[in-house]
């Protein structure tokens, strides 16, 4: 079932491309920009749970490290939606 000829048409597409490429069936293909997109945003996760390392390291309070935890969560959350 698909929303609309447009989502069929792009599914056959992908199903035509992975089937010509030689990839598997289950392969996922981004173009340079998404994947630049998600380099990205891993990056700014790795940064973030870095950030919650160091102030531990130096002593940060709880709430402090709370709040900070709660952005690695924030970010994270971002990052599983793929755009």
């Amino acid at each position: 079932m698909y929303c609309a000829q447009s989502c069929r048409q792009r599914a056959y597409e992908r199903r035509t491309a992975v089937q010509r490429g030689g990839l598997p069936e289950d392969a996922v293909v981004l173009s340079a920009a998404e994947l630049a997109n998600l380099q990205d945003r891993l990056f700014q996760l790795r940064c973030a749970a870095e950030d919650v390392v160091t102030a531990a390291e130096d002593g940060a309070s709880a709430e402090e490290l709370r709040k900070m935890a709660a952005q690695v969560v924030d970010v994270a959350v971002e990052l599983e939606r793929l755009r």
